[in-house]
């Protein structure tokens, strides 16, 4: 197995899916010669040439409605919005028609497509580059929602992504594209949209988390166990449409209490429902309140400042001790 970083892991998985299906097409701004902003797209123009790597003009709603119109004909694209602030101007085209099409056509047509955006802070970006805003199109029906947090699972969950039927959303956590490696394996791996993942198995308190915030949760966790001799279950959602509610009301039964943590406004958020499904289904099995550790309902500050936005290990360890101690 060779060890790469996020970026690597994501180009090797599209790689390797246009070689196995000519159906597979990518394309966006800057994503041929240029290999895209994040060179995550490296490689894939010289190999595949113009006509499965396409370049195209700075136009998202053009973007995500020729995929929309290729994937109603056959191909299997994969298009990528440079970063997520940007892919609200595609919002009308994913809303209005590519999470419909299915319903709107009573299954006669699907929209097997891959909208690929870079996710997140962490990277001291300018205005529109750093936003999570997954649960907008969670809130979405008919569209599915991945967001991964390291490099293996981020291959095997493109993977699963570009063979889908229905149109997918794939967020990618910017801040983790170079920030560390793992070993990937040489063959393809799949990793079922719907299913998380018990990161941590332990008792008392269960962390869930996905994307880029399972870097904090996991720092977290070791921090409590060590300072307070509790080793915390960790749940990585890894997809949040489907949301894999089983694996989180059945950890939490066990362990009693819960802190969700992710990087969006706390509003409505990802984090919101989580906690609120765990109060319907587990309610009776609570010690606590559940507790969210999670950006603040403001836009994302610019620089130096969004490190007291995006949470940390430590604003999760109090959220921990703060729950224990109830």
């Amino acid at each position: 197995m060779a060890e790469m970083n996020m970026a690597k892991a994501i180009n090797k998985a599209l790689y390797e899916a246009m070689e196995r299906d000519s159906r597979v097409v990518v394309l966006g701004e800057d994503v041929g010669q240029d290999e895209g902003v994040f060179r995550v797209t490296e490689g894939l123009w010289a190999k595949f040439g113009d006509k499965r790597v396409m370049d195209t003009p700075l136009a998202e709603a053009g973007i995500v409605g020729t995929s929309i119109g290729m994937a109603i004909y056959g191909l299997r694209p994969v298009c990528e919005i440079q970063f997520a602030g940007f892919d609200y101007f595609a919002y009308h085209q994913l809303e209005s028609h590519a999470a419909r099409f299915r319903n709107r056509t009573r299954g006669r047509l699907s929209v097997p497509m891959v909208m690929r955006a870079p996710s997140g802070g962490g990277i001291r970006a300018l205005e529109h580059h750093s936003e999570s805003r997954e649960g907008t199109y969670a809130h979405t029906p008919g569209l599915k929602v991945v967001i991964p947090s390291g490099p293996r699972n981020a291959r095997a969950l493109l993977h699963a992504a570009i063979q889908d039927p229905d149109p997918v959303i794939y967020y990618e956590p910017k801040a983790l594209y170079r920030l560390f490696k793992e070993e990937v394996p040489d063959e393809i791996e799949v990793m079922p949209l719907g299913q998380a993942k018990v990161v941590q198995e332990g008792k008392g308190i269960t962390l869930i988390s996905y994307g880029a915030c399972m870097r904090a949760t996991l720092e977290a966790a070791e921090m409590l166990e060590e300072e307070d001799g509790v080793k915390p279950e960790i749940i990585d959602l890894l997809s949040i449409v489907p949301l894999d509610m089983d694996t989180v009301c059945k950890s939490v039964q066990k362990t009693g209490r819960a802190v969700v943590i992710s990087e969006e406004p706390r509003y409505c958020s990802v984090a919101s429902e989580v906690s609120s499904q765990l109060n319907d289904t587990v309610f009776l099995y609570l010690e606590a309140p559940v507790r969210r550790v999670t950006g603040f309902d403001t836009p994302i500050p610019f620089f130096s400042k969004e490190k007291y936005y995006i949470p940390d290990a430590e604003r999760v360890l109090m959220a921990c001790r703060e729950t224990l101690s109830f």
